[in-house]
């Protein structure tokens, strides 16, 4: 797509957002319960385009992509007008006879830039979020996942008026040549080194982002725990999507007495859920492209694959993984390995995992595995990440109440719920006043009422 049909598209929508209409409530309403017919009349489309883009499972397709979308639809058409509603908050006597408020107003034409590990849910949850917010918006999905985002031009542009909702495909030229215009606010999901990108040129204009990245969440199982129930918990998180979650358990970090008897409940964790051969199980997905595979591929050199590790690069398959014996200064250490290959570190004392954790880029996700109460808290003291869970991986992120983002190099601003309504709105201040009374003590001349006026805003102000 060329830059004049871009701006065409920008102004086009520009236009609609000045007619008001998004300023109304039901108009909000009304559209976001057709985003979620056009999910529901198109779910065969959506389960079949994910089958080809990455091999998944209409299981995993539904609970990762389809189930998390329509519950941001149906809380915040039920949420929504209490969201809206401008809210009144205390005023300094000072100010008597007045009245404050905060009304949340609609930023204008934003810019939502998906990703292709989860196509639907990673462009469409944000899309909610700035429509509930009275939003326009123009969205780019990933070139990555092809048949699902042209699924997503499609169903969107038999729904929606272009004005509102405008679907843009195309690759890394077509996101520049949309960065290029200006919008009132950017969304991006991806990795750190494009979010990077994205922040200097929205600040060319000045744009608020939005930056949902990544980075390796680690997985820290403690000594005191349920062996049997925290590897399931940690298979099934690693090897959801095959590992491409950018809230996967990106490694572990064990108990030294625990680790033998937690990779063999893993090993058994990963033979019941996809069988002796994973590459025939239906439950299984694939890597993205032969790209993400070759890289994936070359984490395997080093340390000991202990589980795993069977390659098909005429399929894009790699086997669910575990690597011991891992060093921190290994390849498979240095940065988000988005697969699925988990790499082992045990530990002896827990101030080696916090160390550990602490001496890395702050992650997306943090996870603990400990039933007892003072190392939970010790690690939620003494650690920083976006978000996380105890005792369990990734479910946090499917919280409404949960504001979901992550931290310093993991990215900023938070979405999900009430977050993802304030994220896409502009929080506008308003003092009210009454023309009954005006005292005349601050205006000038002032002569001598500075001791007066101390005296007034000490008890008053």
């Amino acid at each position: 797509m060329d830059t004049h049909e871009i701006a065409r598209i920008v102004e086009n929508q520009r236009a609609f957002f000045n007619t008001n209409a998004t300023r109304d409530i039901p108009f909000r309403v009304r559209q976001l319960k057709a985003l979620k017919k056009a999910l529901a009349d198109h779910e065969k489309e959506i389960y079949e385009a994910l089958r080809l883009d990455l091999g998944k499972s209409k299981f995993e397709t539904y609970l990762g992509e389809i189930a998390l979308v329509v519950k941001e639809i149906d809380h915040s058409c039920a949420k929504l007008h209490s969201w809206a509603k401008p809210k009144r908050v205390g005023t300094p006597m000072v100010h008597f006879p007045a009245w404050s408020y905060i009304y949340s107003e609609p930023l204008g034409v934003v810019l939502i830039i998906g990703t292709w590990n989860y196509p639907i849910q990673l462009t469409l949850a944000p899309l909610v979020a700035a429509m509930s917010a009275g939003n326009c918006a123009i969205l780019k999905p990933s070139r990555l996942a092809p048949n699902t985002a042209h699924l997503m031009a499609e169903m969107l542009g038999n729904s929606f008026d272009p004005g509102l909702v405008t679907v843009v495909e195309g690759g890394g030229d077509t996101a520049q040549a949309l960065l290029e215009h200006r919008f009132d606010h950017i969304f991006f999901t991806g990795g750190t080194t494009v979010g990077k990108q994205i922040a200097m040129a929205a600040a060319r204009n000045l744009t608020p982002v939005t930056l949902e990245l990544g980075g390796k969440s680690p997985c820290i199982v403690d000594r005191d725990v349920n062996l049997d129930v925290a590897a399931r918990r940690i298979t099934w998180g690693k090897f959801f999507n095959a590992g491409q979650s950018c809230v996967a358990p990106d490694y572990v970090l064990v108990d030294k007495t625990i680790k033998k008897d937690l990779l063999e409940s893993i090993k058994a964790c990963i033979t019941r859920f996809f069988g002796e051969n994973p590459q025939t199980s239906p439950d299984y997905a694939r890597i993205v492209n032969s790209r993400h595979f070759e890289r994936l591929a070359g984490l395997l050199a080093e340390g000991d694959t202990i589980i795993g590790g069977k390659l098909d690069p005429n399929d894009n398959y790699i086997a669910p993984t575990v690597i011991d014996n891992v060093l921190m200064e290994h390849k498979v250490m240095e940065s988000e390995i988005f697969g699925p290959i988990l790499p082992v570190v045990e530990y002896e004392d827990l101030s080696q995992a916090i160390a550990i954790v602490n001496s890395r880029p702050k992650p997306l996700s943090l996870y603990l595995f400990s039933d007892n109460r003072e190392t939970q808290e010790r690690i939620l003291r003494q650690t920083t990440s976006g978000g996380g869970s105890v005792n369990d991986t990734v479910v946090h992120l499917s919280t409404q109440s949960l504001p979901f983002g992550g931290v310093g190099d993991s990215g900023m601003g938070r979405y999900h719920g009430k977050s993802g309504f304030d994220t896409f709105s502009n929080k506008k201040s308003i003092l009210k006043r009454p023309f009954w009374l005006d005292v005349k003590l601050r205006y000038p001349p002032y002569g001598k009422r500075l001791p007066l006026m101390k005296v007034i805003m000490r008890l008053f102000g």
